[in-house]
């Protein structure tokens, strides 16, 4: 269980990353060429070693052991850990999102600007939140509160990112 909880973390953290170098990625596009020829490789192989070294094998073997925990609760999975798997497979499914994005900047191209990035990145932080909150509280009413605290915390974060909009704009950053 610890071992999956550490893999669990730097899975995390890979993927929080990774949307961040894609923010400088897209930053990087909006550059004179001079900057972007020094920025972009750097940035490049900084995502490749992150993706490859770090986010891939941590979400693999988060996989592979939390198949294995789950093998303990059988024959009877609880509810909340049904709505956990969900929670994981659309991490998974983020994870994979995120894999296209990868790509797509390997090979060159700008799939998303800035802010775009930045609000993506926040879906990681709403997936970590219900995930931890569901394990935690585990029953039913603690998870209506968990919901309900989710959705605050992405009120939250959009007031933040709009906020952070236009502190930007009005720094003439864009």
């Amino acid at each position: 269980k610890a071992a999956h909880i550490v893999f669990v973390v730097t899975w995390f953290a890979g993927l929080f990353y990774i949307v961040r170098l894609f923010v400088y990625l897209a930053e990087t596009a909006e550059r004179p060429e001079e900057e972007r020829r020094i920025l972009e490789p750097q940035l490049q192989l900084m995502a490749k070693r992150l993706w490859m070294g770090i986010a891939w094998p941590s979400a693999v073997v988060t996989l592979v052991l939390g198949g294995w925990l789950l093998s303990f609760y059988s024959p009877s999975v609880p509810t909340w850990l049904w709505i956990k798997l969900g929670l994981v497979g659309l991490l998974f499914a983020y994870h994979l999102a995120c894999h296209g994005l990868y790509r797509r900047f390997a090979r060159g191209e700008t799939p998303a600007t800035p802010m775009q990035m930045r609000i993506w990145n926040e879906v990681a932080t709403l997936l970590l939140v219900a995930i931890v909150f569901l394990v935690v509280l585990k029953g039913t009413l603690e998870v209506l509160t968990g919901v309900l605290g989710l959705v605050a915390i992405a009120l939250l974060l959009s007031g933040g990112i709009a906020i952070y909009r236009r502190v930007r704009l009005r720094s003439g950053r864009g």
